[in-house]
């Protein structure tokens, strides 16, 4: 099975590539979401696509938009594909991993919440105690549950002008505003805490995921984007766990892992991944999207 790696849509204006989907404008207030196969790691494109992972992308987003829909504002879309994309070709090019959507003005800030102690806050931790300004216990161990989860945003880098950055609450509420900081971080730690049950009663721990959000006409606070993907997650198999060292995982840490092993100062070009880490990497998205649907 090939990947898509990139698609071109003659009956719509392709407005950006991010570093996994291509957005599309529909109409002033629509957007077309296609997840693609493409894969980042350390805010880089990856060369190769990962087969059939943005089917998994979109069908987890959308479970998850389901989930939450009592629970905050999403974009989610009524408009049906058909409306939007006329071509029986392209539909069938794009159909399962393609979402309509309502536009939204994303916010500049990426909402993390973690549940454990791991990846770049792990990092953060041994250097400084503490978490983008959250201060945390002394000797916690590796991938060690945290007694409280923890909200820590970080910066949103664009494509090719660098990493994202772990910033205080402080930092990011003078980015988007007191209130709408104060709503971010008590929505996502709320829709963290339900998703980490849910996974949970299926065999997978949430060590940690990012959220994003916009504003619609009225101020109001909008979840977007993907949501609760091995992409923006870290999803571990309960029956493994053990803290101290680093978990297997369901996600693209996998891809990680190979590539931090390899002499790569993770700067563009990214090297290419052998079949057997491309392979890999797809059965875990796929396990992934079993568990958890």
């Amino acid at each position: 099975m090939e990947g898509l790696h990139t698609t071109v849509l003659s009956h719509l204006t392709l407005l950006r590539r991010g570093k996994v989907r291509d957005i599309y404008a529909v109409d002033d207030a629509h957007l077309l979401i296609v997840a693609t196969d493409r894969i980042s790691a350390f805010d880089v494109v990856l060369p190769q696509p990962i087969p059939g992972k943005g089917v998994v992308l979109t069908r987890l987003t959308r479970f998850w938009l389901n989930q939450f829909a009592s629970e905050v504002l999403t974009h989610a879309a009524e408009l049906p594909l058909a409306e939007v994309l006329p071509d029986p070709a392209e539909r069938e090019l794009v159909g399962q991993r393609a979402m309509v959507v309502r536009r939204f003005q994303p916010l500049p800030v990426e909402a993390i919440v973690r549940g454990y102690i791991i990846g770049s806050g792990w990092k953060d931790y041994q250097a400084t105690g503490a978490v983008s300004g959250v201060v945390l216990p002394r000797g916690l161990r590796l991938a060690e549950r945290l007694a409280q989860s923890i909200f820590t945003p970080s910066t949103k880098a664009e494509i090719g002008a660098g990493h994202d950055e772990n910033v205080s609450f402080a930092a990011m509420a003078g980015m988007v505003g007191a209130e709408v900081a104060e709503q971010i971080c008590r929505i996502s730690i709320k829709l963290y805490e339900r998703a980490r049950r849910h996974a949970i009663s299926r065999g997978i721990i949430i060590a940690d995921t990012k959220f994003e959000f916009g504003l619609d006409e009225s101020g109001c606070v909008v979840l977007i984007d993907e949501v609760l993907t091995p992409d923006s997650s870290r999803f571990w198999p309960a029956h493994s766990y053990s803290p101290g060292r680093n978990p297997p995982s369901f996600d693209k840490q996998y891809v990680r892992d190979y590539l931090e092993a390899l002499d790569w100062d993770k700067t563009p070009p990214a090297p290419r991944l052998p079949p057997e880490v491309i392979a890999g990497t797809a059965a875990r998205y796929a396990e992934a999207q079993r568990c958890l649907t």
